[in-house]
């Protein structure tokens, strides 16, 4: 079964990045001359996702200005605008009703090499109401954290106390979800990682899936310096998936 749906989160004021964020949303900062969102944009193309809602807010026009309808990326892009933050799982809930059956979710201000059919076909393999690419780090203190059975993540804490994490298997900002999982979501502001991720893995509905390529974040000056070294020497994109 093919997804071809997408929401990615492009709301960030990337306040840690400033002043390179003074006057242009984090989205729109360049790595290797492209701007990070766009990344996931084209990846998400690549792997046949035909509509992308973008999550935004923070200077909102420029990133719509930009992206457009999405037809030179060769899909369609509409728009969630958050009239104040709602968090990941917030902005999720305001686009509830232009999601159908299962999407991806990204986050878009990450740059990564995700394989996202093989995701889905293990996500659909699983029957997981949610699955998420995992990466190993040696320091699992600062990022979600998944305590695996086998493919099932038993427990995810976000953020654990440094010494109390449950493993090394870390939050790498990509998602399949199903529509159904939504109503676990309250309105408002709040983060998945901390009302929906902890409660489908109560219900063994939580699947991992290791992500072994690369992963950039790129939310503070150091991980963005490290991004774009990363980029420069990053091979170029397979035509075979």
């Amino acid at each position: 079964m093919a997804i071809k749906q997408a929401f990615v989160l492009a709301g960030g004021k990337g306040e840690r990045l400033r002043p390179l964020t003074n006057n242009i949303p984090k989205p729109l900062v360049e790595v290797c001359a492209k701007p990070i969102l766009q990344y996931s944009v084209e990846l998400l193309a690549k792997h046949g996702v035909r509509e992308i809602i973008l999550a935004t807010g923070y200077m909102h026009e420029k990133i719509e200005k930009y992206f457009g309808s999405g037809e030179k990326f060769g899909l369609s892009i509409v728009y969630s605008v958050e009239n104040e933050p709602l968090g990941t799982g917030g902005a999720l809930k305001q686009a509830q009703e232009m999601l159908d059956g299962s999407f991806f979710m990204l986050n878009g201000d990450n740059i990564a090499d995700y394989n996202l059919k093989k995701m889905a076909k293990e996500h659909f393999l699983h029957r997981a109401q949610g699955t998420i690419a995992l990466s190993k780090v040696d320091d699992a203190s600062s990022y979600g954290v998944a305590r695996l059975e086998g493919k099932m993540i038993a427990e995810f804490v976000e953020k654990p106390p440094k010494g109390a994490e449950p493993g090394n298997f870390v939050n790498a900002g990509a998602y399949v979800l199903e529509k159904k999982c939504l109503e676990h979501i309250p309105e408002g502001f709040n983060l998945i990682e901390k009302t929906l991720f902890p409660r489908l893995a109560s219900g063994r509905l939580l699947f991992g899936h290791i992500h072994n390529g690369y992963w950039y974040t790129t939310d503070t000056p150091e991980r963005l310096g490290a991004a774009q070294s990363g980029m420069q020497k990053a091979p170029k994109p397979s035509k075979q998936l």
